[in-house]
């Protein structure tokens, strides 16, 4: 008789999630789907506003990103009013951006995914957290990582208002600029987040690299999956946070396409599963082939490991060894390790800080040049920034009058998500064998999720009862024998 294991609530995430694992006579995995239960409206009660309000209010769809939706809002407006924020916008804009990409890789590595290396995947539940993690590598180390998040957010309150939900951010430019004085104090946190983030990438090796079990377990079949990837370059080709084209490479590291994000219509669609409220996307001129990896999949992936996979190097030095050191330790590029997603998310936040540092420097960060008031109504507006967990896109669209009449959101993990659900499985079928199910297995099958960082909150943002909850309950051999559906 099937069996039927189910994590509810999944953890160390944000938002509410389950996973469903269904087991054969044998006790081995049979099937296992990783399921979003929550749903929120953002994309509905957007409408019929004034264009100008959306980047404050899709700030607050999540507490731990709502930056990168504040700037993939404004970048919409800028190209809904056909406007070129000024260069010392732009540089504030980006201070702003890298500033947040630190401190929410920080946030997820330390708080979310370092209690399954620093303690173990199968420690006492009761210790597998961040408290655990600081009794272990010591207070001082915990004491830095809240500093150098509390720096960060500072610089992101400096400029948008207030470090969580910040209202930052107008077409064409920012809403106030850097002064000499707080140069002086921004160049210190850029250089504080320089140290901490060689430090932190040391700590990633000592841990996990130089330990032969974690170091298995990353290169583990169960934790390996072939896919493309997606993330925003420059113009050579370099992993970029805040603009540039959207690049994607095929599971074999060759270009698939080149295009501008705003043409993302032509290239990502999105698809619709009735156990899940996601919408699961997938490369457009390939067409859905379901939940499959290798050479016949048109799923893609995107955040830390998808940038690194899709580019062909970093925007500063440092960061550029590390991507190096990463791609030489496993095996070469593109890597499809996803638990390389967490040594890709250090390597990140480290280009983060040597990018704040480089701006902190330049001579135009003062400048009260921030705003470019030629505004033009275009009605039609597409933004695109990566957010910490992957590619992020806002399309609007508005009246004569600039009222809202249409929003789109495809966030990062609705990127994910089918990938999610397929390494879900994978890490199922590789660690359960046999009737005999422990709590530490069950863990590293959430570690196949914990990688991606995914933001629950985000993802799910459609109107209730536009995608209806679904339950289809089949017998042993997989006959339909009804269906019960949830307005």
């Amino acid at each position: 008789m099937t069996k039927k294991i189910t994590i509810n609530p999944i953890t160390r995430l944000e938002g509410h999630g389950k996973i469903e694992i269904f087991l054969d006579d044998k006790g081995n995995v049979d099937d296992a789907y990783w399921q979003v239960v929550e749903l929120r409206g953002f994309e509905l009660f957007c409408l019929g506003r004034p264009v100008e309000e959306l980047p404050r209010i899709v700030s607050n769809i999540c507490g731990v990103c709502p930056t990168a939706h504040n700037m993939a809002s404004v970048k919409a407006l800028d190209d809904l009013y056909g406007v070129e924020p000024t260069p010392t916008a732009k540089l504030i804009r980006q201070l702003h951006y890298n500033a947040f990409m630190l401190e929410d890789h920080y946030f997820h590595f330390f708080f979310l995914s370092a209690p399954d290396f620093v303690l173990g995947p199968d420690a006492d539940p009761a210790v597998r957290n961040i408290l655990g993690v600081v009794e272990k590598l010591g207070l001082d180390i915990g004491t830095q990582v809240i500093e150098v998040r509390k720096r960060c957010r500072e610089i992101i309150r400096h400029i948008g208002s207030k470090p969580a939900h910040p209202e930052g951010g107008l077409p064409g430019g920012v809403p106030r600029g850097i002064t000499e004085e707080d140069r002086q104090w921004i160049r210190e946190t850029a250089d504080f987040s320089v140290i901490f983030g060689r430090f932190a990438l040391e700590l990633f090796k000592e841990i996990v690299l130089d330990n032969k079990e974690y170091l298995n377990l990353v290169l583990d079949d169960a934790y390996k999956l072939n896919t493309y990837y997606m993330g925003l370059v420059d113009d050579s080709n370099r992993v970029n946070f805040y603009e540039g084209k959207l690049r994607v490479v095929d599971p074999k590291g060759d270009e698939y396409a080149l295009f501008d994000y705003r043409d993302y219509i032509s290239h990502i669609a999105e698809w619709v599963e009735p156990w899940t409220y996601v919408k699961l996307t997938y490369l457009r001129n390939i067409g859905w082939n379901g939940l499959n990896e290798g050479e016949a999949t048109s799923l893609y992936r995107v955040g830390p490991l998808g940038r690194l996979n899709a580019a062909e190097g970093m925007l500063t030095p440092l960061a550029q060894k590390e991507y190096d050191n990463m791609f030489e330790t496993l095996g070469g590029k593109p890597s499809h390790h996803t638990l390389a997603y967490h040594w890709a998310r250090l390597i990140e936040a480290l280009q983060a800080a040597e990018h704040m540092q480089r701006i902190s420097n330049d001579p135009l960060l003062t400048s009260k040049d921030i705003r470019n008031m030629n505004l033009k109504l275009n009605k039609i507006g597409i933004g695109c920034v990566e957010a910490a967990r992957g590619t992020l896109i806002h399309h609007y669209e508005t009246d004569s009058d600039g009222i809202t009449t249409k929003v789109n959101l495809i966030v990062a993990t609705q990127h994910n998500a089918a990938p999610i659900c397929l390494s879900v499985k994978k890490a199922a079928m590789g660690f359960i064998k046999g009737l005999e199910v422990k709590e530490g297995l069950l863990n590293m099958v959430e570690m196949a999720f914990r990688a991606y960082d995914p933001c629950l909150a985000c993802a799910t943002h459609s109107l209730r009862g536009e995608m209806p909850l679904m339950v289809n309950i089949r017998d042993r051999d997989g006959h339909l024998l009804r269906t019960v559906q949830r307005p």
